[in-house]
């Protein structure tokens, strides 16, 4: 995600910037930069909020959202405008997401008004068990899993891309690819937060030939400033576009993905433990998506829809959300808001941990998970003067019992915080929010060669182990199972079924509690979107201790909690939310941080001056 030049403005001004600039003709580098080590293209104008007519693009990245507006001013529509601005985020965000991983989309039909989901999270191999990441019995260590081709699942972001656009959209993927094949060709301009990343990496990427020529040019981390190219990816964009989405699941891509994982090329003189991976072409071949009915909540007379399993994103917002509508949070104090906030997400993620998985595998009581009577049951666990202990034991939603657990109290088990998340919307009012990611910053770290992308680690967001033997895990590995997810792409409508906002986020497992805050703190607190997305956040996962970023830490509401039984400790950052809000008269906000992974870049087609 690369970082904008400009810090730390205040939020008015950049309203007004918006207003300006929020929808200037997408930049189409003219000419190719010059092989030099001064950058030749300057990136665009980040700008975290901007209004205007004609449709609506918001993501991390400046060049990805104007690969949006760019079909968006052309005539396409919003599943387009997705497409072309996920396969940029593959260039510019080649760390958070590419055509190596997979991802979940949350589209809203204006014409029927109607929500769907596309489930595209990738897959286990078909010889997958639930001892797949067990030698001699024991888990193996979790770094040595996450750089490995055993943590690699079938991709789907290609056949998400392709299933969207067969069902909903308007334009051939080979022009949608177009932008992002010509940002890859020709390069963009590397900033802080993108050397950061390789930084993190370098180890890792040093170790797979592939990852080191491409990332680690000369052995070394890109400069902030230079241009980095990627032509391999290119190639593959310019041969995805020629023979389809498909191309991905047979043939040579496929081949290439096949031999990478079986036998990692790893670098000579490396000591790294890489193990193999078992996935074949059979397994590619077999990849399907999902098209999932979408869940849904009904919150303070809006109807709020989300990501239904595999994913547990949808079902633990939507349980909070039920939680929380018993409390009049517009009046509460802060430290009232976040003790709520905060139990509800315990409890949510206590009842997540114990039911949620891969519904083709598990049985999911998804009905249940959401229904009010459940909600009721479970809040009444939440108190005035004292706070609930974690891990918090799950309820059971096929038969709730007033304040009771369903049992054994269990963990919850760590997840990877890397992902990136864009909001589409167009002018004749479809919108799509849409999560992808290649799971952990840098994924496995192993990169196809001759390719230029990535492959994922999402195999290891399953559970290695059950973290109590005595209690069912429904998130161990098993044979095409996908594992379960966080991601929570959301839509909002009206009573009449209008679009309200869309909004969604990266962070693993915090991307639950990103987007429950900041739903509550525009919904409820009256946040405008741009500031309930800039607030600062707490992430409770029913986990002893509450994630609090600075501007909580250092607040004075955190002397209250602490008083009443909280524990706290610090995270400098919690997701990057990017949303886009329907307005009055045919007009769409854009929105997107102001500050946190560098900003991010709203932009509409045709700018209100």
């Amino acid at each position: 995600m690369r970082r904008s030049a400009v810090r730390n403005v205040a939020v008015p001004a950049l309203v007004a910037a918006a207003l300006a600039v929020g929808a200037a003709a997408p930049p189409t580098v003219a000419t190719p930069a010059p092989p030099a080590p001064a950058p030749a293209l300057q990136p665009p104008v980040k700008t975290p909020v901007a209004v205007g007519h004609g449709g609506a693009v918001a993501s991390v990245d400046a060049d990805a959202s104007a690969a949006g507006i760019e079909v968006l001013r052309r005539g396409g529509n919003a599943v387009d405008a997705a497409v072309a601005t996920a396969a940029a985020l593959g260039v510019t965000e080649p760390y958070s997401a590419g055509v190596g991983g997979g991802g979940y989309l949350v589209y809203y039909d204006a014409a029927s008004r109607r929500v769907h989901t596309v489930d595209g999270r990738e897959t286990a191999p078909r010889s997958a068990d639930t001892a797949l990441f067990l030698e001699d019995g024991a888990p193996i260590p979790f770094a040595e899993g996450v750089t490995s081709g055993l943590a690699v699942g079938t991709p789907g972001t290609a056949a998400t891309w392709e299933t969207a656009l067969d069902a909903w959209g308007t334009r051939p993927l080979r022009s949608l690819l177009a932008p992002a094949e010509r940002l890859a060709e020709r390069g963009f301009t590397v900033d802080a937060t993108f050397r950061a990343q390789t930084e993190a990496n370098r180890e890792r990427f040093a170790d797979f030939p592939a990852s080191a020529a491409l990332f680690l040019p000369g052995g070394r981390s890109p400069a902030v400033g230079s241009v980095f190219r990627n032509p391999d990816l290119a190639r593959t964009y310019r041969e995805l576009g020629r023979r389809g989405a498909g191309a991905l699941y047979q043939g040579p891509i496929a081949d290439d993905i096949v031999r990478t994982v079986r036998r990692p090329p790893v670098a000579e003189g490396a000591d790294r433990v890489v193990r193999s991976g078992d996935l074949t072409r059979g397994d590619l071949r077999a990849y399907r998506t999902v098209l999932r009915a979408p869940t849904k909540v009904s919150y303070r007379g809006l109807e709020v829809y989300g990501m239904a399993p595999s994913s547990s994103g949808g079902t633990t917002v939507g349980e909070a959300l039920n939680i929380l509508e018993r409390w009049d949070l517009t009046r509460a104090s802060e430290a009232d808001y976040l003790h709520r906030l905060i139990e509800a997400s315990r409890i949510a993620f206590a009842d997540r941990g114990r039911w949620v998985g891969d519904p083709a595998f598990e049985d999911v009581p998804t009905r249940g998970m959401l229904s009010r009577g459940f909600a009721d049951s479970r809040a009444c666990l939440v108190r005035d003067d004292a706070v609930l202990t974690s891990p918090l034991a799950a309820g059971d939603p096929r038969d709730p019992a007033r304040c009771a657990g369903g049992g054994r109290a269990v963990p919850t088990t760590y997840e990877g915080e890397s992902t990136t998340h864009l909001t589409t919307a167009d002018r004749w009012g479809n919108v799509v929010s849409y999560t992808l990611t290649i799971e952990q910053t840098g994924g496995s770290a192993i990169t196809v060669p001759g390719r230029g992308f990535l492959l994922n680690n999402e195999l290891t967001d399953f559970s290695f182990a059950p973290a109590d033997p005595l209690v069912h895990d429904p998130n161990l590995p098993g044979p095409g199972k996908r594992p379960r997810s966080s991601m929570a792409p959301t839509v909002v409508l009206d009573r009449h079924g209008s679009p309200v906002l869309a909004l969604g986020s990266p962070g693993g497992s915090t991307i639950i509690t990103t987007v429950l805050q900041t739903l509550t703190n525009h919904l409820d607190r009256g946040m405008p979107l741009v500031e309930a997305i800039a607030a600062p956040r707490a992430s409770q996962r029913n986990q002893s201790a509450t994630d609090l970023e600075p501007g909580l830490w250092d607040g004075r509401a955190r002397a209250e909690l602490e008083a009443l039984g909280h524990r706290f400790r610090p995270n400098p950052e919690l997701g990057a939310v990017t949303g886009i809000q329907r307005l009055g008269g045919g007009r769409w906000l854009a929105a997107a941080e102001t500050e946190r992974r560098g900003g991010g870049a709203a932009r509409v087609v045709r700018p209100v001056r």
